[in-house]
């Protein structure tokens, strides 16, 4: 079985993503278009969220074991006018990003929204979150500049587990009837997400078990662009019980 990924990758994939995202947004039409994943939002819409953001993380990291909440993102979080301009702005952002991540290095204690879920409330696990967001987010910029890509394998593989250990984890109890959920990426690896009134948790599997509730199949990039919805869930090829997974979807436990 791969190992999950280190410290030092998801380092480097954070880099690798957000230069992804700098390349989308320098080859879009403009930053006006329509983000057709985030309909909400213009492509500097989308600039202002992935820049603002990591600058905010880049302070909660920097501020350590004592934080309680996320960090006031500080000056210069405001993206500048012109594109070049804000492309230079976002890598300034992934750099202070990257900078706070080592300094504080892999098993700092961080503050974290995702107290109750498996992953762990440090550094490592604020860089593998930062990792995920800006991934999908530079999907989402891809498709708005016409040139959309699958997720890297090794990111999509771990998306896959992170997303179920970090979101779909906790330890509100599930309303409805208990089961597991399995999911399965072509390219090799299977996870659960059982259910239970003891809440929701995560385990890698080492092969499809037959006494699943509900399946999901795909790529692991489908599976995470899935899980996101980036893309219908039946882009995947579900099998069991398909309720279940219209109950996760609606299901917004108090974390």
């Amino acid at each position: 079985m791969e190992k999950n990924l280190e410290f030092a990758d998801l380092l480097r994939l954070i880099d690798d993503r957000s230069a992804a995202f700098r390349a989308a947004i320098a080859a879009a039409p403009g930053l006006d278009v329509q983000v057709p994943s985030c309909p909400e939002w213009t492509l500097r819409d989308l600039a202002q969220h992935l820049g603002e953001g990591r600058r905010a993380w880049a302070a909660t990291v920097a501020a350590g074991p004592a934080a309680t909440a996320k960090a006031d993102p500080g000056e210069g979080a405001v993206a500048p006018e012109g594109r070049e301009a804000v492309v230079d702005w976002l890598a300034e952002s992934t750099s202070l990003l990257l900078d706070a991540l080592r300094e504080a290095g892999a098993d700092r204690a961080c503050w974290g929204w995702w107290g109750k879920s498996q992953s762990p409330l440090t550094a490592a696990g604020v860089a593998r979150r930062q990792l995920h967001e800006i991934a999908v987010h530079t999907y989402d910029a891809q498709l708005a500049a016409g040139a959309a890509e699958p997720l890297p394998v090794e990111v999509a593989i771990d998306g896959v587990e992170e997303f179920l250990s970090t979101i779909c984890t906790t330890t509100v109890a599930w309303p409805h009837e208990p089961g597991g959920v399995d999911y399965h990426a072509a390219e090799g690896r299977s996870w659960r997400n059982e259910l239970s009134a003891a809440g929701a948790s995560f385990v890698v599997l080492p092969g499809e078990r037959a006494d699943a509730v509900a399946t999901a199949h795909g790529t692991a990039s489908d599976l995470v662009l899935a899980l996101y919805g980036r893309i219908p869930l039946d882009d995947l090829t579900l099998g069991g019980d398909r309720k279940v997974f219209d109950q996760l979807v609606e299901w917004d436990p108090e974390r």
